[in-house]
């Protein structure tokens, strides 16, 4: 598998293999298991859901650190991906670890959609 390298190829890819709905059922899961009170609409549109997911990981960063440090462990973004980021703009910085999120996510459904 390899990984796409932007949003737009994440959300082409995703399409393509007509898992769209999977990827946000996934993502809300891992949220209710995090205890974060986020739950995407399985009708979304991808530029939504990029902004809502931006703006809650700059919230979580922002006001709720242990809060967003345990939604990076249940959905298993690699630790060396975020310590390898820029933290010097938290804007910035909640962007791509937004990407990141989407990208594990994505992995998750996609291995589950190959191998079940």
């Amino acid at each position: 598998m390899k990984l796409p390298t932007t949003f737009q190829d994440l959300i082409e890819e995703v399409n393509d293999l007509d898992l769209y709905k999977k990827l946000i059922l996934q993502l809300n899961k891992d949220f209710l298991y995090a205890n974060i009170d986020l739950d995407f609409d399985e009708a979304i549109l991808p530029t939504s859901l990029k902004l809502m997911l931006h703006e809650t990981v700059y919230k979580l960063i922002q006001e709720k650190f242990t809060e967003y440090l345990n939604l990076l462990y249940i959905i298993d973004v690699p630790e060396h991906a975020v310590r390898a980021l820029n933290g010097d703009d938290t804007v910035e910085l909640a962007e791509q670890v937004s990407f990141l999120i989407l990208k594990r996510e994505w992995q998750k459904v996609w291995f589950r959609n190959k191998y079940s």
